[in-house]
């Protein structure tokens, strides 16, 4: 029961965070949703150390133990313990999970990127990494053969997180919007502290949302790389956040004062389109 019980801790967090990516990989099979669930767990800790409790000694101690599982010191807690055993029955890296705590040492001391690529290389360590822990989990048979440099549905989900927080990002002292993407739209900081939704702001957002939607068509072509018992939960994520940028155009690109979302109702029609 003990490993049962880590599984269903890990569970517990993502299905409490994130909704649209339980609704996704809940879609699995018992034994990779648990992975899965562990993976999340992990970079729900993470991320959490920085965005919630503002405490790079609690992202010290998460890579303190990282250290400790790396050389088969498990730390004795539900998320290690499950975590050990994905690495027992996949062929994990433990690589991006290290880069991903880069990732969060970049919103300690945060400054607005200033160009499309810095904004990429904060997306990939806060976002592509995942992809990277998940890989042999869901592609398991051929997770090796695949350019991994080219997959960038993390990448695509990280700037969709931008695009539909940025009123809330701004908030909490952040702009994720390059300098220079906003200076290309004379959109200014201004602008943005006094809520102004005007056609430079569309344009500005539209350019960001493009950038996102290359990198989702893109991943498309890359899904009979994926294990056949789970392609449809890796389209279903892809799917449901590439929906997010449609939610906000729906709203007159209002996500400045309100938070943009896909409802269970539109997420199972997005399912059901699903065909394999």
């Amino acid at each position: 029961m003990g490993l049962k019980n880590d599984y269903r801790y890990c569970e517990s967090i993502i299905k409490e965070n994130s909704k649209t990516f339980y609704k996704a990989f809940s879609l699995l099979g018992k034994e990779k949703s648990n992975a899965i669930y562990a993976v999340y767990a992990y970079c729900r800790a993470t991320d959490d150390s920085i965005d919630i409790h503002h405490s790079s000694e609690k992202l010290k101690i998460l890579e303190k133990k990282l250290n400790d599982f790396e050389k088969g010191n498990t730390p004795d807690e539900p998320l290690w313990r499950a975590l050990s055993d994905i690495f027992e029955n996949y062929k994990m890296d433990i690589k991006p999970f290290y880069e991903m705590i880069e990732g969060q040492k970049m919103d300690i001391g945060f400054s607005q990127p200033e160009d499309q690529k810095d904004l990429l290389s904060y997306c990939y360590y806060v976002a592509g990494t995942v992809g990277k822990m998940l890989l042999p989990i869901i592609a398991s048979e051929k997770h090796e053969e695949i350019d991994v440099g080219k997959i960038k549905l993390g990448e695509a989900m990280q700037i969709t997180n931008i695009l539909r927080d940025i009123g809330e990002d701004f908030e909490n002292g952040r702009i994720y919007i390059p300098k220079n993407i906003m200076e290309k739209y004379n959109y200014s900081k201004n602008d943005l502290k006094n809520k102004v939704i005007n056609d430079n702001f569309i344009k500005m957002w539209e350019y960001e949302a493009e950038q996102a939607q290359k990198m989702y068509d893109d991943f498309y072509n890359f899904i009979d790389y994926f294990d056949k018992d789970s392609k449809k939960s890796v389209l279903a994520s892809a799917k449901l956040y590439n929906a997010i940028l449609d939610a906000v155009r729906k709203n007159g690109y209002n996500c400045l004062t309100e938070r943009n979302y896909i409802n269970n109702i539109e997420k199972m029609k997005i399912i059901s389109k699903i065909k394999l």
